[in-house]
């Protein structure tokens, strides 16, 4: 939570020209610990569904001790899920509707996967824009991850993702922080990794074309955070912070299952910048062999105390930033999308 400016002591005004947040004793009145509300659309596919909402759960409910986070989890109907699938979210989540007549702070939405090239052929298309409208005029903060923003970037700035020359971007990057007074990532380190796993690409150009500003950028995985040009009200990601240590290993080993029941033609490229050669050595043994489930069990137990994350603290700091941003701007009654006297054109009043 920011700073109180509550009597005239020049390191305020300092701290303020160095972009720091400071709130003047009149507006830190108004403000009372209160929950907020997140809703979490989880476009996922149905193995991946769960995985994806405790990710998405855990990195905001470690991000704030102060604020007392309510999520929202729901989907999307028209995304094809099976019976099972479609009985837990009948359960565990929300209906929208329902979410928009109590209304949210903030909104998350995640990747999704996709049948065909053209994403505007997609089932989640005209659904999903519906979805970003309503959040555009009713949410303090909209932060989108990996398909959702090249989802958002064709459907409001008419800029198409481009495949990536070299196929799948997968593995794990050092990305860089380029705008270091913005307030969602001045308190992170400068220099950071991210994973990634995708097949195409947003680029930094693009991104400047639809007048967004670029925050973290990776020299080999392009830009990972943008935001729009108010500053705040969307947060475009391309990268998965959220990940579990295992994420990618997990994916990988579905890989190497698909190829050796003939699903796919060569084995799958190893996950850049994520494996270490001790680890290589015993997924060797994974690769080459059929296992039984304890033989399996005892390999992947060792690998997975063997590997190493280093994106969970950066990616807990830009969530924490986020809310804690989101708290300050947001109007205590859901259904407003800002306190009274916040610019919507520039709500963190940078």
């Amino acid at each position: 939570m920011p700073l109180v400016a509550y009597k005239d002591l020049p390191t305020f005004e300092r701290l303020k020209k160095e972009g720091r947040t400071v709130l003047p004793p009149e507006r830190a009145e108004h403000q009372d610990i209160r929950e907020l509300h997140i809703g979490l659309l989880n476009m996922m596919p149905d193995a991946a569904l769960e995985a994806t909402e405790r990710q998405f759960f855990r990195l905001v409910g470690e991000s704030n001790q102060i604020a007392q986070l309510y999520i929202h989890p729901f989907s999307l109907p028209e995304l094809d899920r099976s019976e099972k699938t479609r009985s837990y979210i009948d359960q565990y989540y929300e209906p929208f509707e329902k979410l928009q007549e109590d209304g949210l702070d903030a909104l998350i939405i995640t990747g999704a996967n996709i049948s065909q090239p053209d994403l505007e052929k997609e089932p989640f298309w005209k659904p999903l824009q519906e979805v970003m409208a309503w959040s555009w005029n009713n949410v303090a903060s909209t932060m989108c991850s990996c398909l959702a923003t090249h989802a958002v970037m064709q459907s409001r700035h008419g800029l198409k993702r481009s495949a990536l020359p070299d196929g799948k971007l997968w593995g794990v990057y050092k990305h860089n922080v380029v705008e270091r007074t913005h307030p969602l990532v001045r308190n992170m380190n400068t220099s950071f990794d991210v994973p990634h796993s995708r097949f195409n690409n947003i680029s930094s150009a693009q991104f400047k074309q639809a007048g967004m500003k670029t925050l973290i950028e990776s020299a080999e995985a392009g830009t990972h955070i943008a935001v729009s040009p108010d500053g705040f009200r969307l947060i475009c990601m391309q990268g998965h912070p959220e990940y579990d240590t295992v994420s990618l290993l997990k994916e990988y080993q579905r890989e190497v299952n698909l190829y050796k029941s003939g699903d796919r033609a060569e084995p799958p490229p190893v996950p850049a910048n994520y494996f270490t050669a001790d680890i290589m050595e015993k997924l060797m043994q994974y690769n080459s062999m059929d296992m039984s489930k304890s033989e399996l069990e005892h390999l992947n137990k060792e690998i997975h105390d063997m590997l190493e994350n280093t994106w969970t603290d950066s990616a807990r700091s830009t969530l924490a930033s986020w809310i804690g941003l989101v708290y300050q701007i947001t109007n205590a009654d859901r259904q407003k999308q800002f306190m009274d006297g916040i610019n919507p054109d520039n709500p963190l009043g940078i």
